[in-house]
């Protein structure tokens, strides 16, 4: 997982350095990243998801290898954003994994399958109950990481369809089962394997609603501060007709409307910036001002 976080967040400093003019020192980290991308694949590729660790014996922890807990959600998202296998379809195949193992209706559960006995080497989270906390229970938090993978993949259906299993605004209609408060997220949902299966526990105790923004409003509906302006990239569902968004950036205030008539789930096919027509999609800074985006998804 923190193999995943370095390339996931690495460009994000890349590009720090290459604004700065710091290109020697840039080009030395991109190293690093392509680096590390080749030791994950090498050592950390399942066949069709990314292990979870190596334990302190150097045993595979999150693998097919594994008597229980096969797969586990935490670093599959980051890998996802970062490329990592992408060529060789890593990212698909990651996404489809995580759809077939760890999907239920009630949101991604942590792990499958859930521990059923004691393993002293993973300590204390195979001593829950199968389905609760740690073990196989649904944390929304890194739910959302999810979303933004299958978001970023361009897979808007899957997306939206992952936020809303856990976004409590979704969830008023199993209230006496979900049991918390329905205009908050909680830690964690009770996963396939628990008894009360859906039931919600330990409202406010997570940091999912900051995610979720993320999620949200950076890869669905793809609204995101770049250097050199406001990137609109929209991932949303194929159903959807469009959006309407503002977005104050940098001094300045950008009423966006997204149209999308052919219902895809990603591609921006134009964009004008008060009646200008626009290449790619970045929206150059602007200083100050109000500004009308049209954005045509095709």
């Amino acid at each position: 997982m923190v193999a995943a976080l370095f390339t996931y967040a690495g460009p994000a400093y890349v590009g720090i350095l290459k604004h700065l003019g710091k290109d020697d020192e840039a080009e030395k980290a991109q190293a690093e990243i392509d680096k590390m991308k080749k030791n994950v694949m090498d050592s950390a590729f399942d066949g069709d998801w990314f292990i979870r660790a190596y334990d302190a014996n150097g045993e595979k922890m999150g693998s097919k290898e594994c008597e229980e807990g096969k797969i586990f959600i935490e670093p599959q998202g980051f890998a996802v954003m970062s490329e990592i296998g992408k060529d060789e379809g890593a990212d698909i195949k990651t996404l489809n994994s995580i759809d077939k193992y760890l999907n239920t209706k009630y949101g991604l559960v942590l792990n499958n399958p859930a521990f059923t006995k004691y393993y002293i080497q993973y300590g204390e989270i195979s001593t829950y109950p199968g389905g609760y906390k740690e073990n196989a229970g649904i944390f929304t938090h890194n739910n959302a990481w999810i979303i933004c993978a299958e978001a970023y993949a361009g897979r808007g259906d899957k997306a939206f369809e992952y936020y809303s299993k856990i976004a409590p605004a979704f969830n008023e209609d199993i209230s006496e089962l979900h049991k918390t408060e329905p205009y908050v997220y909680g830690q964690m949902i009770a996963g396939k394997d628990a008894s009360r299966f859906g039931e919600g526990k330990n409202s406010w105790l997570t940091g999912t609603a900051a995610w979720n923004m993320v999620a949200i409003s950076q890869y669905i509906l793809g609204v995101q501060p770049v250097f050199d302006g406001l990137k609109v990239d929209p991932s949303i569902p194929h159903e959807w007709d469009g959006f309407t968004a503002v977005r104050k950036f940098r001094g300045a205030t950008f009423n966006i409307t997204v149209k999308n008539p052919e219902h895809v789930c990603k591609g921006v096919k134009s964009m004008t910036v008060d009646g200008n027509a626009i290449e790619g999609t970045v929206i150059p800074a602007c200083d100050g001002g109000v500004h009308e985006v049209e954005i045509v998804m095709g």
